[in-house]
């Protein structure tokens, strides 16, 4: 069923969001390839999501690190 169906979102900061595929994606996001039950996107997003920082910390970090 349509309703029960996830897919896996990102915005800039590289953070990931899971979002009902009915639904139009909201400003600021973009889809991934990743669409299935939530329980598929969980593990999808458990594999790719390592770093849980936002993307602007992790630059900053390296740039003040070297």
């Amino acid at each position: 069923m349509e309703e029960n169906r996830m897919k896996v979102l990102v915005n800039d900061e590289d953070q990931y969001s899971l979002w009902p595929t009915y639904l139009d994606v909201p400003a600021g996001w973009r889809e991934t390839e990743m669409t299935g039950s939530k329980e598929e996107c969980l593990a999808y997003v458990k594999d790719v999501w390592v770093d849980m920082r936002p993307r602007s910390l992790r630059l900053q970090m390296e740039r003040t690190t070297g």
